[in-house]
């Protein structure tokens, strides 16, 4: 396991500190999830088990422990010194002034701890005129220029997949990877930094960039795209189709298939962007050829002639897809008071010589708060007396 040794405490909520730290246990990492006695909001964010835990939570929060507490209390802030003394890794993507409060700010994490690396995520980051406002997934979109561009002229819209939440996660455990490593050299932690805004913003670049040299204020078209053509969605006789068509050999096999081979010498189409700035009409081209097809048989054939597509899928068809079976992207995982095993996705990479962790589900509210105590000297007695304080 290339992170087996490595302890991380997981201060996180949501998506983009929680997801940031199961990447790290999905490797090996010994990861402590902690949250207040009774559990944080976000285990209870659309429920499927009994006890009101929830999807995301599942997602989230898999091969991790729990210790329930009250970082803040006396008696908590004690615990959580006792554990940054034994921590390699803290995850907390919370503002900057709450990680102050709790003293989980980095200058009093590396005083505990100088080897310490502290992964944070913030709506803002830590400077400038929006720093102390809060914000989600939704947020980054929107002030990415990316909610602009989806939709309608009359109406934007917002991705319903948190994409912002889930690359700032990527982004901090790639930080946390290169801390590691330079620590190595150094002997010393560092403080890792990621923002909503940040990565909305790398997200979306090219297009600032399409703005800033070419001067276009691109307007929203649909699901077209503005650099290829037909990259569109399609309805066919019993469904939908996605196409995207990149490349002067893919576009000229599609104009094969769909008997327009004229369109490969039409100077309106002679590279991706003129296809995509003359997308409209190649769209209709395309969407009368699936009117008479089902999604099936458009899909086959489009694949026999090598050209990109794909069924839109509902949530509920995705897993059930043979390739999905064929790559092992899904692990049960048997929480207690589901209906049936949650479906799982762990980090869907492989490495050649090195496995992940043997799966495991997420944890109940303070399902290990008595191993983890005892492992730092707490022994039953003051266990007890912490969870009659509700401290724990």
């Amino acid at each position: 396991m290339p992170l087996k040794g490595i302890r991380v405490l997981d201060f996180g909520r949501y998506i983009a500190g929680p997801y940031c730290a199961a990447l790290l246990a999905d490797y090996g990492a010994d990861v402590i999830r902690i949250e207040a006695p009774g559990g944080n909001d976000d285990r209870y964010t659309v429920p499927v088990a009994d006890d009101g835990s929830g999807a995301m939570f599942m997602q989230m929060n898999r091969g991790k422990r729990c210790l329930t507490l009250k970082p803040g209390s006396p008696e908590g802030r004690i615990i959580v010194r006792q554990l940054v003394e034994t921590a390699d890794v803290v995850v907390a993507n919370l503002p900057h002034d709450a990680l102050t409060k709790l003293g989980l700010d980095y200058a009093s994490l590396s005083a505990i701890n100088p080897r310490v690396i502290l992964a944070t995520a913030s709506a803002f980051g830590s400077q400038g005129p929006l720093a102390q406002n809060v914000g989600f997934d939704a947020v980054g979109q929107a002030m990415s220029g990316a909610v602009h561009l989806t939709g309608t002229p009359d109406q934007p819209y917002r991705a319903q997949v948190n994409y912002v939440d889930f690359g700032t996660a990527l982004h901090c455990a790639f930080g946390v990877m290169l801390a590691l490593r330079e620590r190595e050299a150094t002997g010393k932690g560092q403080c890792v930094s990621g923002s909503l805004l940040g990565t909305a913003l790398a997200f979306s670049n090219a297009l600032a960039i399409d703005h800033a040299l070419n001067g276009i204020e691109r307007q929203p078209i649909g699901n077209r795209s503005y650099s290829s053509a037909p990259t569109d969605i399609f309805r066919t006789r019993d469904g939908w189709i996605v196409t995207q068509i990149v490349g002067g050999g893919i576009f000229a096999r599609w104009a094969n298939l769909v008997g327009r081979p004229e369109l490969i010498d039409d100077p309106l189409y002679a590279s991706d962007i003129l296809r995509g700035d003359n997308g409209e009409a190649l769209s209709v081209i395309m969407q009368r050829w699936c009117d008479d097809r089902s999604s099936a048989d458009a899909i086959a054939e489009l694949g026999a002639a090598r050209v990109p597509a794909a069924p839109v899928l509902r949530a509920g068809e995705a897993l059930a897809q043979p390739q999905v079976a064929a790559m092992g992207l899904v692990e049960p995982a048997a929480y207690p008071g589901t209906s049936t095993d949650a479906p799982v996705i762990r980090a869907p990479i492989t490495l050649s010589d090195s496995a992940k962790m043997a799966s495991a589900r997420a944890p109940q509210v303070g399902e290990h708060s008595d191993a983890i105590l005892a492992e730092l000297g707490y022994n039953t007695a003051a266990i007890a007396a912490l969870r009659a304080a509700r401290i724990i």
